[in-house]
């Protein structure tokens, strides 16, 4: 075998064996990163407080409520702005078919339904959670 084509397979081998040693440490590297749960300042950081939303109720009442969203980045938390009333947008859709009682009863559920619905318009990152910072029904 000529020498300089081992020289260019064994080169080419060490090349191909490094960037594939580089690569798995920066995959195993970038996944511990998103499962990193948000520090406190990280959280009051990336988060967006909502105006009041008032809506009616299936049984008559209303409901007034308020939100805080934590997004897992400065623009996550711009887009939740600029997306602030397709949130309200779902929020009355999902209260139009509640009752006070359900209301009463099925907070985390709503948080929850609200948190997935906006994570699929998200476009840069995501809503890590939704909390109800006021609530009042009438």
């Amino acid at each position: 075998m000529n020498s300089k084509l081992f020289k260019i397979m064994i080169g080419s081998i060490a090349i191909i064996l490094i960037v594939g040693v580089g690569a798995l440490i920066y995959i195993l590297n970038s996944s511990d990163d998103e499962n990193k749960e948000l520090s406190l300042e990280e959280m009051v950081e990336y988060s967006y407080t909502t105006e009041e939303m008032s809506t009616d109720l299936k049984d008559g009442s209303f409901v007034r409520m308020q939100f805080d969203i934590i997004t897992d980045s400065k623009k996550a938390r711009t887009e939740i702005e600029n997306r602030s009333f397709q949130f309200q947008n779902l929020f009355i859709k999902e209260s139009v078919n509640l009752t006070e009682a359900d209301i009463q009863a099925g907070l985390t559920e709503l948080e929850t339904k609200l948190k997935d619905q906006m994570n699929e318009l998200m476009d840069e990152g995501n809503i890590i959670d939704v909390y109800i910072i006021s609530k009042v029904i009438q």
